[in-house]
């Protein structure tokens, strides 16, 4: 998959050394020229780093744009991202644009403009569902803010000698802390989004999103099941 990034910052640092290690085709635009030559050092020598404008065709273009699958738009600033979406949609017809957007106001407007979007007002389970995401949740969940925090945590037994029961996730997520959720689970390789029926078991690696200051409680809560 080819996959190109306008933004160099911390999400677009993680993301681009996830992605480069599973295997796909990455590329980087940075305007800003001392960010560039600290991505050289931080990103592997594979992935294309190109010095400029994000919302420029031109530098579009010379990222690969063309025969881009995905492009994502990472900077802090909602109207660059737009831009540099639409850009990548209409000029260059890539299928699938998703961009960072720091004011949720702005979510609808993205949605119409047929932007996928991610902020921390965004359903977290939405994010493990996305194709790009498979194998990478940790680095796009970093493109979240706010008082947000994401946990892994491997789910554990307290019983022996007899085969636990499973656990709905409708029931569990009673006993959590207001505004917290449990978004997706699986053993370890694989994530699959969770619904209240879902049934959880000792093993089971499990994904959940809580405010900061209840991710104690929410740890509490998943060790005492079993």
């Amino acid at each position: 998959m080819k996959i190109v990034i306008n933004g160099g910052g911390k999400i677009c640092e993680d993301l681009a050394n996830t992605m480069h290690a599973k295997g796909h085709q990455v590329s980087v635009i940075e305007i800003d020229k001392k960010r560039v030559e600290l991505l050289s050092q931080r990103i592997p020598q594979q992935v294309l780093l190109i010095h400029g404008d994000g919302c420029n065709p031109d530098f579009q273009r010379d990222a690969g744009l063309e025969n881009a699958d995905i492009f994502v738009a990472t900077t802090g600033a909602d109207d660059v991202n737009l831009v540099s979406c639409e850009i990548a949609s209409l000029v260059f017809n890539v299928r699938r644009t998703i961009a960072r957007v720091s004011n949720p106001k702005n979510n609808r407007i993205f949605r119409r403009m047929g932007i996928e979007v991610v902020s921390s007002t965004t359903v977290i389970s939405r994010l493990i569902e996305m194709e790009v995401t498979e194998g990478a949740v940790h680095a796009f969940l970093s493109m979240t803010q706010g008082d947000l925090v994401i946990l892994e945590i491997s789910l554990a037994a307290k019983v022996k000698n007899r085969d636990p029961e499973g656990k709905q996730v409708a029931d569990i997520a009673k006993l959590l802390p207001e505004n917290s959720l449990l978004v997706a689970a699986g053993d370890g390789k694989r994530l699959d989004t969770v619904n209240g029926n879902t049934l959880l078991y000792p093993g089971d690696t499990l994904i959940a999103v809580c405010r900061q200051g209840d991710d104690d409680k929410v740890r509490e809560v998943l060790d005492q099941l079993w």
